[in-house]
């Protein structure tokens, strides 16, 4: 299952599914963590497990675009990404913007030898990190947030049937196919 660029309805560039490449498999769970003074957290052991052998190729790191959180993305999961924004014409003023908000404070990241991972000081502050954090499986990628934050946005009142019913719009769930 993995994503194009498209265009939606309202002008809004997301991430479709194609047929042509493998996603990484689903990443579930939710996780607190710790971070250190020097910007580190323990990387939890059950989200190693589920990524497997993507684990030691590292990780792309940057803010997400909707929420006050940071996206960890598995290199290849970034790759993909970044293949597919290589496609788009940046001669378009819109195309540009999202490409560079897509990619601006992209940052490579590993674990170190004990299962730590850092994280960028500037990105940390956009996110309003702290030392307690969630690390959340978010389907393709994986989702840091400040623990307090996590906590309000879990806490709003959000029509969760009408917002089940717009992002499912005209999506055919009796088709057999991926």
């Amino acid at each position: 299952m993995c994503h194009s660029v498209v265009k939606s309805g309202k002008n809004i560039l997301f991430l479709q599914p194609t047929n042509k490449e493998m996603a990484i498999s689903s990443l579930i769970g939710e996780f607190e963590c710790k971070v250190d003074a020097k910007g580190r957290f323990m990387f939890p052991i059950a989200m190693k497990k589920q990524l497997g052998n993507a684990f030691e190729k590292g990780f792309v790191i940057n803010r997400s675009l909707y929420q006050k959180c940071l996206s960890l993305y598995p290199m290849a999961e970034w790759e993909k990404q970044n293949k597919r924004l290589g496609k788009l014409n940046r001669l378009k003023k819109d195309v540009d913007v999202f490409i560079r908000k897509v990619t601006g404070g992209a940052t490579f990241c590993d674990a170190d030898n004990t299962g730590r991972v850092l994280l960028p000081k500037s990105l940390t502050e956009y996110a309003d990190i702290k030392s307690d954090i969630k690390v959340l499986g978010s389907n393709n990628i994986i989702e840091i947030w400040d623990k307090k934050l996590y906590e309000q946005f879990l806490a709003q009142d959000i029509d969760v049937a009408k917002l089940a019913d717009d992002v499912f719009d005209g999506i055919d769930f009796n088709d057999d196919k991926e």
